[in-house]
């Protein structure tokens, strides 16, 4: 308790030193870039409502819509309603909302809905709202279109097990995978020799989730007890699922009755925070497929592995949500027709655009990490995702008010974390969203 207080403690001092240092930046952004930038306008704007304001990817699509003369509105819940998204330029609205968890949450939303006059819901999930908003889209349906998947097919992709099925079942690549709803199936296993496996909660797991512990027949002890640690249960079911070696890649794609209309890859790891489009045809074949075929509307995330052994993707696992590198679009003015209008030709990142990066996770690489050369030309040739000169509050208020609000509310509360997420705008902790 006492290091959790004096760590929390500390990150405030430092937070507070650091004030007048982005104060000068954000003058400095407001004086090189401060115009807004001019888009083609819609023929028939909307009001947008968007939730999960605390993250930067709903900023950056608050920005694309405002930009593109739509009107938005922005909820949160009431723990992240200090978000810095709040105050930008391209906010119209801002609502406080239950937690998707909480049984009040769809008719929150529709409250707001019908107080705004929304015309189209976009969902900017966090990994434990994708399915209470596929569920509140029941509820929706009737007084607005809303830009996700029914609850079936949120549910069906958000389980790691039943998504690598579906893959599989069209002929797509997937690791080799098992569904365990208990222990004992990972020590009954039959592990192929020279082949390792990892196991997976099906359920989000903010900080479990960066554990790779790689079990193979060699280490039949180690598979037993670490499997009988997690507390697998047909309630709480994982996957067992072959390592495979190789590059780690993310997309975000946004897709309108099966019709790919926005698509972004890029190369990824267990925390990725910095995005920078790359062509692979392959993965992009992919995913074309696999929205074809299931012919859904909504935001769908793919993370996959290039395998060093053979040269092929992989799909791991579906995110049917917003993905953080929808960033890299930050300066495309066709994002608010690719994701509103039907039969929209497929966008992706500009060749000229600017790959993004948090300064406050790069300047914590420089301080704890080797390889600063590499980390200073990342940031030379890249841009901070959340700062923009015509649009400077959300970068000060993040780092000043919205990440320190949950430090003093953690403080106060006596809650330890392990992480800083500026991206997601959040603390990451256990049982956190």
């Amino acid at each position: 308790m006492a290091r959790a207080i004096l760590r929390t403690s500390a990150v405030l001092g430092g937070l507070a030193v650091t004030l007048p240092l982005d104060l000068a930046v954000a003058a400095a952004a407001v004086v090189t870039n401060g115009r807004r930038p001019m888009t083609a306008q819609a023929s028939s704007p909307r009001t947008v409502l968007l939730t999960g304001g605390k993250m930067t990817k709903s900023l950056q699509l608050a920005r694309s819509f405002h930009l593109a003369g739509h009107r938005v509105v922005l909820v949160e819940s009431a723990r992240y309603r200090w978000t810095g998204h709040r105050f930008s330029r391209a906010v119209d609205a801002f609502h406080v909302v239950p937690e998707p968890t909480a049984p009040g949450y769809a008719q929150a939303l529709l409250d707001v809905v019908r107080r705004e006059g929304v015309d189209v819901v976009v969902p900017v999930a966090s990994p434990a709202a994708s399915i209470h908003d596929a569920d509140a889209r029941a509820v929706l349906d009737e007084h607005c279109e809303v830009l996700h998947g029914d609850g079936d097919t949120v549910r069906m992709l958000d389980d790691k097990s039943t998504f690598s099925q579906h893959a599989a079942s069209l002929g797509l690549r997937v690791p080799d995978w098992r569904r365990v709803t208990d222990a004992r199936q990972v020590e009954e296993f039959d592990f192929p020799p020279g082949r390792e496996y990892i196991l997976k909660r099906i359920a989000y797991n903010p900080v479990g989730r960066m554990d790779l512990t790689r079990l193979s027949r060699e280490t039949p002890q180690r598979n037993a007890e670490f499997a009988r640690g997690l507390g697998i249960t047909p309630d709480d079911p994982w996957i067992l699922q072959e390592f495979v070696r190789g590059r780690e890649y993310c997309t975000h794609g946004t897709v309108r009755d099966g019709h790919l209309q926005v698509y972004g890859c890029c190369e990824s790891s267990a925390f990725q925070v910095n995005y920078e489009m790359v062509d692979k045809p392959a993965i992009r074949e992919w995913v074309t497929t696999f929205v074809e075929d299931l012919g859904v509307t909504g935001q769908l995330s793919f993370d996959f592995i290039e395998s060093d052994r053979d040269g092929e993707v992989y799909a791991i696992e579906c995110n049917p949500r917003t993905h953080s590198a929808i960033t890299m679009f930050h300066d495309h003015p066709a994002v608010a027709a690719a994701y509103l209008d039907d039969g929209h030709p497929v966008i992706e990142p500009r060749r000229s655009s600017r790959p993004t990066y948090w300064t406050y996770h790069e300047a914590w690489r420089l301080l704890t990490e080797p390889g600063r050369a590499a980390r200073l030309r990342t940031i030379g040739a890249g841009k901070d995702a959340i700062l923009t000169g015509w649009d400077p509050l959300p970068y000060l208020l993040v780092h000043h008010l919205q990440i320190p609000s949950l430090l003093i509310d953690n403080l106060v509360r006596g809650r330890g974390w392990s992480r800083i997420d500026f991206n997601i705008g959040k603390l990451v902790e256990e049982g956190g969203d």
